[in-house]
């Protein structure tokens, strides 16, 4: 059996270890348009602020890897076509390879949305990748006198701007949204985390966007002036779907799979580029989370391989932190809210229940039993059955009955 995993990234390493599972002698084959080994693309913001070094991003899994997987890397090269009719994927270079099973694993690219002027900023990088970094670090130099700016405030910009705010004189960060991280926080908790991010001296301009550039100069829709030295784009990503629709595949917005992640025969799809069914909202959307890539790959991996396992757990999850701030959020905010606030101790939490279920939360500075919510919310567990009242106050496995904590514990009796 010869297997294609167009993408190298963590989606990519759940599928070579899900195909290896049951099939420990087919070939496989990984098109990475990166020269890199897979890596921990959450950690580029670590590395410019000196918490992490680039052997250690390396090290997402171990040097021999491919080798003890029996995985063919092709780093550095792109596939420029699939013929799902004749199984065959044509690279950049003219190589052609033929493929029993293809798995799309093709992530996503930034968001550039057409801003008058742009082609006028010298110093511009967007901030998805290790060459990004690198980018950015050369832009930054080893003084501490530019002026940066950051177009979006998601979680990419966010992380970017933790990542340099000591290497550079100024940091602001423009966001069209009236709030930070506007996709995945709520008004309240994020006026929380921009609070803390604010204290390290960066400026933050909202509910405003860039009318136009002029050199080193972005002009406001609102008429705002903001001179700097380097620009960064974190608008927003947008997933790579254009391989798998040339295949034949369903696009809608992302690659269309089913609970067993394939998106045609002989075709399976997995991460950024895939869609996923959000069991806390009953919608299907893009979660672009690792967790996710990682099991939707496996999935993939297992079913090509002639395994049968379905994917139907998946819910939207960030876990991250800015300036010491641990922030855990997942699910839907619809429901029926619980709040329990602390600003002295600086700690929010927030729980959100719809129809006797946990369907999302959203946590500041305590994060430390995070994983119980989550676990919740993607078993569906019925609150009627535990101790909510004492899940709510202190998430502990003493709230679950005797024989859920031998399943959550793998059997060990309490």
């Amino acid at each position: 059996m010869d297997y294609v995993i167009i993408g190298n990234g963590t989606a990519a390493v759940g599928c070579v270890e899900g195909i290896r599972t049951l099939d420990r002698t087919g070939s496989i084959t990984i098109v990475s348009a990166e020269p890199y080994p897979v890596y921990g693309r959450p950690l580029i913001s670590y590395l410019l602020e000196g918490k992490t070094t680039e052997d250690k991003m390396l090290r997402y899994r171990p040097e021999d890897w491919y080798e003890k997987n029996g995985v063919t890397l092709l780093p550095g090269r792109t596939a420029v076509s699939v013929d799902s009719a004749a199984h065959e994927v044509t690279l950049d270079n003219g190589t052609v390879l033929p493929y029993h099973k293809l798995c799309f694993a093709t992530g996503s690219r930034p968001f550039v949305p057409p801003m008058e002027g742009l082609e006028t900023v010298e110093h511009q990088t967007s901030f998805m990748t290790l060459d990004d970094a690198h980018a950015l670090a050369a832009m930054l130099g080893d003084g501490k006198d530019k002026r940066v700016l950051i177009i979006g405030a998601g979680l990419i910009g966010l992380k970017c701007a933790e990542g340099i705010v000591d290497r550079c004189a100024s940091l602001t960060i423009v966001d069209m949204a009236e709030r930070i991280l506007p996709n995945v926080m709520l008004p309240h908790p994020a006026a929380l985390i921009q609070k803390r991010i604010e204290s390290r001296g960066v400026t933050f301009l909202l509910g405003d966007s860039a009318a136009r550039f002029e050199g080193n100069r972005a002009v406001l829709k609102s008429g705002t002036v903001v001179d700097f030295d380097v620009l960064v784009l974190a608008v927003g990503v947008r997933p790579n779907t254009e391989l798998a629709a040339q295949a034949g595949c369903t696009v809608d917005r992302g690659i269309v799979v089913d609970d067993h992640c394939a998106a045609g025969p002989d075709l399976w799809a997995a991460g950024d580029c895939a869609r996923s069914h959000d069991i806390s909202s009953g919608s299907e959307r893009i979660l672009a989370i690792l967790p996710n890539a990682y099991l939707q790959g496996e999935t993939a991996g297992l079913n090509m391989a002639g395994g049968n396992r379905a994917f139907t757990k998946a819910i939207p999850m960030n876990a991250s932190g800015f300036f010491g701030l641990h922030v855990v959020s997942a699910g839907s905010y619809e429901g029926q809210t619980y709040l329990e606030e602390d600003p002295e101790e600086g700690t929010y939490k927030l729980l959100v229940t719809q129809d006797d279920r946990l369907v999302g939360f959203i946590l500041l500075g305590d994060v430390e039993r995070a994983g119980i919510y989550t676990s919740l919310i993607r078993e569906q567990t019925s609150l009627s059955s535990i101790d909510f009242a004492l899940i709510r106050e202190k998430p502990q496995l003493m709230a679950f009955s005797r024989s859920e904590r031998a399943k959550k514990l793998g059997g060990v009796q309490l």
